[in-house]
This record gives structure tokens, sequence and C-alpha cells, in this order.
């Protein structure tokens, strides 16, 4: 994987990383509840009109901050969990950073759970939805402006 080169690049120059994050298939949103363990209809939306801040307990509170981030600058309902990685928060790009020894987390739509598109050839552009779409960009960018200039 790509991520992996660059993590290791990374960590080979000493580069100081405050955060990774990794988006995550962010633009798929329907009115139906995600699939998957009934626990997570208990604590989480019973739709899919959510996004997801996904991390290792380790990396909770850049979780929390990246929501606290997210809740500022856009509409689209963000809610989080941080946990053991055997729980689905290694599934994409972030264990590279990790396995590198930096933070991160990963910014999902939570994919296969929600769409029956994903990764097959019916995984279209017209199958998103470009407004919340751009509403999670916000959310991302005022995560880095804020990680970026702490004070």
């Amino acid at each position: 994987m790509g991520s992996a080169f660059h993590a290791k690049a990374l960590a080979r120059d000493g580069a100081k990383v405050r955060a990774m994050i990794s988006l995550e298939m962010i633009g798929y949103f329907v009115d139906d509840p995600p699939r998957g363990p009934p626990l997570l209809g208990l604590v989480y939306p019973r739709n899919g009109r959510f996004i997801a801040i996904v991390g290792r307990w380790q990396d909770r509170a850049l979780v929390r901050h990246l929501k606290t981030c997210f809740r500022g600058a856009t509409d689209v309902q963000a809610v989080s969990y941080s946990g053991p990685a055997k729980y689905g928060v290694d599934l994409s790009d972030q264990r590279s950073y990790w396995a590198a020894g930096y933070p991160g987390i990963m910014v999902t739509d939570t994919a296969y759970l929600r769409s029956d598109h994903y990764h097959s050839p019916t995984d279209t552009a017209d199958t998103l939805d470009y407004q919340r779409l751009a509403g999670v960009v916000d959310g991302v960018f005022s995560s880095v402006v804020h990680l970026a200039n702490p004070d």
C-alpha cells in the first residue's frame, strides 16, 4: 500500500506528524440504518445520514477533537468510536501510520455497513450525496486548520 510506504518514509526521516486522517468512503448517505452488529443500532444513529470518526483507544483525544471540529463546521452528524483495532478501527490506511508510530484516525460513512455499492461496479458518482459530502469536507478542513493551529 502507498500509505505504508509513505508512513515508513516519514518515520525514516524523523518527521513529526500530529495526525493522519484517512478518508474512507465519505459520500454515501441513506435513510436506511447501517448493517452490522445489533449493538451498533443501540449506540449510533438508526439511519445512514452520519459520518463516523474512528480511532484506537490511544487516539481517543484526537477522535474527540475531530468530532468537535466537525460539529462546529457542518450540519452532517458526526459520531465517534475509539477502541480496539479488532472491531474495525484498522480497516483503512491509518493502520500504516500506527505501524510507523504515528496517531491516525478514519473518517467514514461506514462503507460496506451502509452501501450495497461498496467496491462494486455500481459504486458510481450518481450514488453519492454531494451536499453532505461537501459538509464532510468542511468538517475535515476545520479539523486540519485546528490541528495546525492549536492556539
